[in-house]
């Protein structure tokens, strides 16, 4: 029996109908319905259709139709997705484990910062056709090919370059990059430089194939917390602008989601300088400091070159006071409702895997009584 057999098809003339209306609103500026909504839904998914978080991640297929089907169920953003934070890495070498409560993680580092330094030095990206005989590829191939069939009205091929940084650090592991990016600043680039254009590569490969690839990158571990705004300018601001222009002139895109994970509570300032910015593409920054990043400053800063997608911390999704996150969605929604490039209500971060159910419908909610096109 194929996945396809144990979940209803989306109402393609009712809901999917309306919300791909509401999706495209902010990128054709003829607004429709509401504000979208986009918790960012993945293992949840999962969790929320009696599978678990490991299902999700080892079964592409079964993820993608548990995303469409709580994606109705809760009226979010009608784009079904699937992914993990390392695409990528085990091209390069590294090695994935599957955990019960996680998405696949890094087994550890394949190199010695002090022992292979020769082998750093020499390291190379992998080639479109290397790729196609890895992992990755395959893997999305498989799952674009199987929307394709069984749910076309959702395919968006993606590619993720997601964590440039971060991604690039698993090769030494990340303590380590973190000491080089202070000590042999050229050798944590020649890392980082090896993951983005092997990610770049993936993203040709993808379009090649689909005439398209929507582009999601992001930096998790360039932050706040860790490193000052040069660092972050360094390591990850112009590293993700040299990725979306190249992917771009390769036939990638035109979509791009800008994922800016934990504390950007001032180096937001060197994304605004070096990000490339399309007519499709969406920012999303976590947190400033300890704090959601803020709505108004996030309009203030951004509104005039992308659509901006706001933050529900993600602690308050796991904490059972729905009316706690309908109350802080409606702070958040009359910040940045009606800024220029449209607006998205999401979470800091991926809907946690054991999110509250009320939570997810205090959200749509919120969206629905202060996001209504129309009535401000």
């Amino acid at each position: 029996m194929g996945y396809e057999e144990i979940f209803p098809q989306n109402d393609l003339k009712g809901w999917h109908a309306n919300a791909a209306k509401r999706f495209a609103s902010p990128f054709v500026d003829n607004y429709h319905d509401r504000i979208d909504v986009d918790p960012i839904m993945l293992s949840n998914a999962a969790v929320h259709t009696g599978f678990t978080i490991r299902d999700f991640y080892e079964k592409p297929e079964l993820g993608i139709h548990c995303v469409g089907y709580v994606a109705e169920l809760f009226d979010l953003l009608p784009v079904t997705h699937w992914f993990f934070s390392l695409p990528w890495v085990r091209e390069l070498g590294v090695t994935l484990e599957y955990k019960d409560t996680l998405p696949p993680v890094s087994t550890g580092p394949i190199l010695d910062p002090e022992a292979d330094l020769d082998k750093i030095e020499a390291l190379e990206p992998i080639g479109k056709e290397e790729l196609k005989k890895g992992s990755t590829i395959p893997l999305f191939y498989g799952l674009y090919d199987y929307v394709q069939q069984n749910l076309p009205h959702t395919l968006v091929p993606i590619s993720y370059g997601f964590d440039l940084c971060g991604a690039g650090s698993e090769l030494i592991g990340v303590e380590n990059f973190i000491m080089w990016t202070f000590t042999e600043p050229d050798l944590a680039n020649k890392l980082i430089d090896t993951y983005v254009e092997t990610s770049i590569n993936g993203a040709d490969v993808l379009s090649d194939k689909y005439g398209m690839a929507m582009l999601i990158v992001g930096s998790i571990l360039a932050n706040n917390d860790i490193f000052a705004d040069e660092q972050v300018e360094e390591f990850s601001a112009k590293k993700m602008r040299h990725y979306v222009d190249q992917c771009f002139r390769r036939g990638a895109g035109p979509q791009i989601f800008y994922h800016l994970c934990g504390n950007h509570e001032t180096d937001y300032k060197v994304f605004k300088k070096n990000l490339v910015w399309s007519p499709f593409n969406v920012l999303h920054i976590g947190y400033k400091g300890q704090s959601e990043f803020p709505s108004e400053l996030l309009k203030e800063e951004f509104q005039d070159v992308t659509t901006i997608m706001g933050s529900v911390d993600t602690k308050l999704m796991i904490s059972p006071n729905p009316k706690k996150v309908y109350d802080r969605a409606k702070e958040t929604l009359l910040a940045g409702r009606d800024a220029k490039k449209g607006y998205i209500l999401g979470t800091s971060c991926e809907t946690p895997p054991y999110t509250i159910p009320g939570n997810l419908l205090a959200l749509t909610r919120a969206a629905r009584d202060f996001g209504t096109y129309g009535t401000w």
